[in-house]
């Protein structure tokens, strides 16, 4: 997908592409009505400015399409539709001790317990020990900070999300980028 091509989609056919970066509605709806984009600069500006005008329940909504973190069975169901852009993103669970694996599964569940979603971190790059710390730290925060830092992570996410399609499609139309 190019940029121009994100421009000239229907309705229909944008929201189903910014639905790939993030679930939640307001939020989509927002960006397919802002178009046209001049530049990437100018979409993912208008992403962040859009995410800070969303509401608790936007955020809530976005939360419910990630797969909890090192859960295959949950990211192969939930990233169906966000599969092409969504790949990689806990890469950093693939070499992780079975400790640490299970470690992440009991505290996942236990925020999720408390919280009433799932652990939320922008996890490209990031080492299965080093989430585990995070969600760590994070658990005995307030349910209410919680949603705020998610908040910070899911718009983190969404902006790696629309870079990666749009570059990786720009370097399939466009052989130049891929050296």
């Amino acid at each position: 997908m190019t940029l121009n091509n994100l421009n000239s989609l229907s309705y229909h056919e944008a929201y189903s592409w910014f639905e790939q970066t993030c679930a939640a509605k307001h939020w989509i709806e927002a960006m397919v009505n802002a178009r046209p984009y001049s530049d990437l600069d100018s979409l993912t500006e208008h992403a962040a400015k859009a995410w800070q005008g969303c509401e608790q329940e936007d955020f809530l909504e976005a939360f419910t399409a990630h797969p909890m973190i090192g859960d295959v069975a949950t990211l192969r169901a939930k990233f169906a539709n966000t599969k092409a852009v969504a790949s990689g993103e806990q890469s950093g669970t693939a070499g992780a001790s079975e400790e640490t694996l299970h470690a992440l599964k009991a505290l996942n569940e236990a925020y999720l317990d408390k919280h009433g979603f799932i652990f939320i971190i922008c996890a490209t790059g990031l080492s299965a020990d080093t989430m585990l710390n995070a969600l760590k730290a994070r658990l005995p925060n307030s349910t209410e900070q919680e949603i705020r830092i998610a908040a910070q992570e899911q718009i983190k996410i969404t902006l790696l999300r629309i870079n990666k399609a749009l570059n990786n499609n720009e370097a399939q139309n466009n052989p130049e980028r891929k050296k």
